[in-house]
């Protein structure tokens, strides 16, 4: 039996604790929030302690679930960490560059499973897609919310935009030669809006659009590759194939179309798509892990490579905006 213990109770959190409660061989130990009235809602649903200090609850555990505010991940890492204890944090994994790094270190150090809550890889849409070989050269991502005052505590880089640059780092085998990004604030005191290009040195390019103050939401990315166009909707957990017809494609629904080297057949392939919960199946695979030592799914490793790239696309926006304001 894994004994757990979940840092954070508010509306994220408690869809974690949800899972946690109804989940074979894991036991939630309890939980530590300051907010009395998370801690209220949590008591009145469940009959878990609230821990009044993050140190006893450590000490109380296996492993431990952070779905505090980003500010805090690095300091409760690192004291499970120095605790010998496992760990689940949402992303981003952590605030800055630096923290991200010494997690890394001290992750390799010692005996531990550590996993990183980027769920998107975990999308049914996107699991649809595992046996089909992504090699884009062009990807466009557009990743829209409605203004949400929960999440403001960082920029929409950190909030929305990084979950895709964790799929797109998770994709394209290549490092990245050149970032551009515009970006500006709205509604909050870091950017609410922004676009991002990033190139690779294999040549594959990613144009990313994150905004959280949209009128409508949206969550989709294209990839477009050798033959072939590729779609995942991840708020609607939808795919689609659209390629050149290869023998392989026989019972799929084709198209005939004449161009300048003559007809082309198109297929158009609709992967299927298992309606699963992304949040169980991440934290059934950490609790895998650790009960059977096996590799988890979004390492530490992973989880600074997102980080770093968000980082740089805030210094691009912040050096952009720093000369639109010096050239007035």
């Amino acid at each position: 039996m894994l004994k757990i213990g979940i840092f954070g109770v508010g509306h994220l959190g408690k869809i974690h604790l949800s899972q946690l409660v109804t989940m074979k061989d894991v036991e939630v130990v309890g939980f530590f929030d300051p907010s009395d009235a998370n801690a209220k809602s949590i008591a009145d649903l469940y009959n878990i302690p609230r821990y009044n200090s993050a140190e006893d609850l450590i000490l109380a555990v296996d492993a431990i679930d952070i779905v505090a505010p980003t500010t805090l991940h690095f300091n409760l890492c690192e004291l499970a960490i120095r605790n010998g204890k496992h760990i689940f944090v949402e992303k981003p994994m952590t605030n800055t560059i630096e923290e991200a790094k010494t997690l890394v270190k001290l992750v390799e150090e010692a005996n531990i499973k550590f996993q990183v809550g980027h769920v998107e890889r975990f999308n049914p849409a996107f699991i649809a897609l595992k046996g089909y070989q992504l090699n884009p050269m062009f990807i466009e991502v557009h990743r829209l919310a409605e203004f949400n005052p929960r999440g403001t505590d960082v920029s929409v880089i950190l909030d929305l935009m990084i979950h895709d640059i964790d799929i797109i780092l998770s994709i394209v085998k290549s490092t990245i030669s050149r970032i551009s990004a515009s970006g500006v604030a709205v509604m909050s005191d870091t950017p609410d809006i922004a676009n991002v290009r990033i190139e690779f040195h294999n040549g594959c390019v990613a144009n990313l659009t994150s905004s959280r103050i949209s009128l409508k939401k949206m969550r989709k990315m294209r990839f477009f590759q050798k033959d072939a166009y590729i779609g995942i909707d991840f708020l609607d957990k939808k795919s689609e194939i659209i390629k050149l017809k290869t023998p392989e494609d026989e019972g799929l629904f084709t198209l005939d179309i004449e161009t300048n080297s003559g007809k082309k057949t198109i297929a158009i392939d609709n992967p299927e798509v298992k309606q699963t919960n992304a949040i169980r199946m991440e934290l059934e695979m950490f609790r895998d892990a650790i009960l059977h030592n096996t590799p988890v799914a979004v390492t530490a490793v992973d989880g600074l490579q997102a980080v770093d790239v968000a980082h740089q696309i805030l210094h691009k926006i912040n050096k952009t905006l720093a000369e639109s304001q010096t050239a007035r």
